[in-house]
């Protein structure tokens, strides 16, 4: 459509892309998963990049015919209707009051490792995380995909010196395990907790459109960051099973900065809040740039106040920006005032994420052809599985999901009356 400034290419791509699903899940979910299944996680891992794959596939192929900066309630609203469309876009939405708070929390814990720091200092470093991503977002994306590259090249760097300081090459034969010693039936429960690593697949979709050529750079920018980011997280498991770095909640959420001062002493320890802070920016900054950008293109084809249209000097859609930064401060005080525990959050947030995973998929499966439709049909059934296995902590997506049509149906106007309501139907279901 040529809407949006066309700023990226496949390296900025695969940086923004592994960056969003590394966030601060790097450093704490494989000191969890090993903390549930010991060396053997090292095998959930590979396997569970087996499983992404075709989810990862089916939104490549997605993004690729339909580049939008819509995403993903766009791709839902093209092949099931406006209603589903406007669905999806409310509960990727309504993860602001419980997404965006745990998420600046784990940002926010990095500085911790430095500092002490009281709920206030919290706050403000939180407030200040919101005012960076302001300012990245009132730049061109290019900006953003350069940024976020550089964060990818940081920790794979980092890594990869990890990696040599702590002689994990000519170990590794003995840190995984022969697979005919893994106890293969406790590993669906590991795979649950670490399917999270992979959630921001959706938030990509909506940077399609600012693609120079989407059709080729969009898709492989997709698939090398989920792999990219797939051999990190495999790489540091490694690392906290090695050196059992694992088993209860303080040693897990403390592994990186444990790891990088065994090895590397004080300046290890810098290092880890510093590259710590980074990835969580980075993801952050994805999912709220993500957020803007599906409220100004929704505007920008009459389904939102005008106003959320505009662009900035860059071609930037900084006014809906600074609406969402406004909601998230508006959350972030709100979390804060009311001390909300950081599990409860990112709790109720899994259930909206996987709820529009399903629902991107069941559109691929109308929208594809062929084998892409099949794989489609694979990763559907995939997500359905998470939804289900969800079980109670998928009540916050299905109440928001249900006041939504409710509010919408009550709104719907009588036979025969005239109402601003009825606008906007036209091209849905």
């Amino acid at each position: 459509m040529g809407r949006l400034h066309k700023e990226l290419g496949l390296g900025y791509g695969t940086g923004m892309m592994a960056t969003s699903l590394l966030g601060s899940g790097i450093f704490v979910v494989p000191a969890v998963a090993a903390s549930l299944a010991g060396a053997d996680s090292l095998w959930a891992w590979l396997l569970l990049m087996v499983l992404v794959l075709p989810v990862a596939f089916t939104f490549a192929r997605l993004g690729r015919a339909f580049p939008h900066a819509g995403g993903a309630p766009h791709l839902i609203g093209r092949a099931l209707g406006l209603p589903m469309e406007k669905l999806a876009a409310f509960l990727f939405l309504a993860v602001l009051p419980v997404g965006l708070p745990a998420m600046l929390t784990l940002t926010t814990g990095f500085w911790h490792a430095l500092f002490p720091l009281n709920s206030t200092g919290d706050l403000l470093i939180q407030l200040g995380t919101l005012g960076l991503v302001l300012v990245l977002g009132s730049r061109p994306s290019g900006a953003s995909g350069l940024v976020q590259l550089l964060i990818a090249v940081t920790i794979v760097s980092l890594l990869v010196a990890v990696w040599l300081a702590g002689d994990l090459a000519t170990s590794a034969a003995t840190t995984l395990p022969a697979a005919s010693s893994v106890s293969w039936s406790a590993l669906p429960a590991v795979l649950a907790v670490m399917f999270w690593c992979f959630v921001g697949l959706e938030a990509f979709t909506h940077m399609g459109e600012e693609f120079r050529r989407p059709e080729r750079d969009f898709p492989l920018a997709l698939l090398f960051g989920v792999l990219l980011a797939g051999f990190i997280y495999f790489a540091y498991a490694m690392a906290v099973v090695k050196f059992g770095l694992f088993g209860d909640e303080r040693t897990n959420t403390t592994s990186f900065p444990v790891l990088l001062a065994m090895l590397f002493g004080e300046k290890g320890r810098w290092a880890a809040a510093l590259v710590g802070y980074a990835a969580c920016f980075a993801s952050l900054n994805l999912y709220v740039q993500g957020f803007g950008r599906l409220l100004w293109s929704m505007a920008d084809e009459g389904k939102l106040p005008a106003t959320l249209s505009k662009l900035n000097r860059h071609g930037a859609p900084f006014s809906a920006l600074c609406w969402v930064v406004a909601a998230s401060v508006i959350c972030v005080l709100a979390a804060w005032l009311f001390r909300l525990p950081l599990e409860t959050l990112m709790r109720y947030a899994n259930g909206n994420f996987v709820l529009v995973y399903l629902l991107a998929m069941v559109a691929g499966v109308k929208l594809l052809q062929g084998f892409w439709r099949a794989l489609a049909v694979v990763a559907t059934l995939l997500c359905a599985g998470v939804f289900i296995y969800l079980g109670l902590e998928a009540g916050y997506a299905l109440a928001m999901g249900a006041g939504f049509v409710l509010l919408r149906r009550l709104r719907q106007p009588q036979p025969g009356s005239s109402s601003p309501f009825i606008r906007g139907r036209s091209g849905g279901g």
